[in-house]
């Protein structure tokens, strides 16, 4: 009787995607830091153009290193909860941080440790 054989095809992609991919990472590196240590813009335009390369930069890494395609279901699927899970995280934070903020920091330190020591009983 024969034994049972593992498929051991792997889908490797080519080396010019990620040769195509590394290059367009450098280009949109290069120009992010080109427009931020020469000032060629105010800084409400640099916030921009730096935040539209970012996405530029996330979209290029994406299809050329992860290869979220259309073909990838799995991937897309992953990537987007990974996401999700993410920005409940960051979110969460900042709405505790905002919070702590609002209600502590309109005291003084003193007035802050009397606080805890009459109300928490540290």
């Amino acid at each position: 009787m024969k034994k049972p054989q593992l498929e051991t095809r792997h889908h490797h992609p080519a080396y010019k995607s990620y040769v195509v991919g590394f290059i367009l990472s450098v280009i949109t590196t290069v120009t992010a830091y080109f427009f931020v240590v020469n000032r060629l813009l105010p800084t409400e335009a640099l916030i921009y153009i730096i935040l539209i390369l970012a996405i530029i930069q996330l979209v290029v890494q994406m299809v050329f290193f992860l290869h979220i395609g259309r073909g990838s279901r799995w991937k897309t699927l992953t990537f987007v909860f990974t996401l999700l899970v993410v920005l409940i995280i960051v979110i969460g934070t900042l709405w505790i941080m905002h919070n702590l903020d609002y209600n502590m920091m309109h005291m003084s330190p003193d007035e802050v440790h009397t606080y805890m020591e009459q109300h928490e009983g540290i």
